[in-house]
């Protein structure tokens, strides 16, 4: 009898988290869109269908362009099974994101890889694990005596600054990894005329400013790209399926 261990396939990988990643964000779904029907039958809240309503269409227009957006933007970086992980947990561009992308320049590997794919998800395991661990500890266990103890300065030099630096020490290394520097130029112009020049002009579109930025440099990019690179890489299937 052979002792030979059958090695799970790529395809299965994806089968099982396609599966399972559709079920968890469904039941996610099913929890998220109660609330408001849980306040309309069963709370004594005082509101109505057209308050909520009213509710959802004001979010809808700030954030709506962000839900095709989000997804076709993250995608290429942490996979399908990434995507699922990413969007049950929550906070993807400030945390999950960043973990993927330091986790793929780390070990050696590029987005759209199989291997990249492989640690976007583990990169988002051990995100989702530290940030736990820590809600538990410094908000559950120590979050009003520490609180209490930080001076209100540095609390306020957090908000202003730790994040924008975190993102930006992010971008520079997805610039430096992918080594799309043409992509980047057309993005950071595009981005300053949009913020700099259009959001002055309309400032009624301040609240879409990174979706316009975003469709823009998209479809720049794609019309701008070098075909003959595209096409070849899109024959070399093992570069694109990620064998590497």
């Amino acid at each position: 009898m052979s002792n030979t261990v059958a090695t799970p396939s790529h395809e299965a990988f994806e089968r099982t988290t396609t599966r399972w990643g559709s079920i968890t964000l469904f039941i996610a779904f099913l929890i998220a869109t109660s609330v408001p029907f849980y306040l309309l039958f069963v709370a004594d809240a005082e509101v109505d269908f057209g308050d909520i309503l009213t509710g959802f269409l004001a979010v809808f227009a700030v954030y709506g362009v962000f839900y095709v957006v989000e997804p076709l933007t993250y995608f290429p970086i942490l996979g399908p099974a990434g995507m699922y992980q990413a969007f049950l947990i929550g906070n993807v561009s400030n945390k999950l994101l960043p973990s993927a992308i330091v986790a793929q320049a780390t070990i050696g590997v590029k987005p759209g890889t199989r291997k990249g794919e492989y640690a976007a998800t583990m990169a988002i395991c051990g995100a989702a694990i530290i940030h736990v661990a820590s809600m538990v500890l410094f908000v559950g266990i120590l979050g009003t005596w520490l609180v209490s103890i930080i001076p209100e300065q540095i609390t306020l030099i957090a908000q202003l600054y730790i994040l924008p630096a975190i993102l930006g020490g992010v971008a520079i290394q997805l610039i430096f990894s992918l080594k799309q520097f043409k992509s980047t130029i057309i993005a950071l112009v595009i981005a300053a005329l949009v913020i700099f020049g259009l959001v002055k002009l309309v400032p009624v579109l301040a609240p879409g400013d990174v979706a316009i930025v975003v469709i823009l440099t998209i479809v720049v990019t794609w019309f701008t790209r070098n075909k003959a690179v595209t096409d070849r890489k899109a024959s070399d299937g093992d570069e694109n399926i990620g064998i590497n």
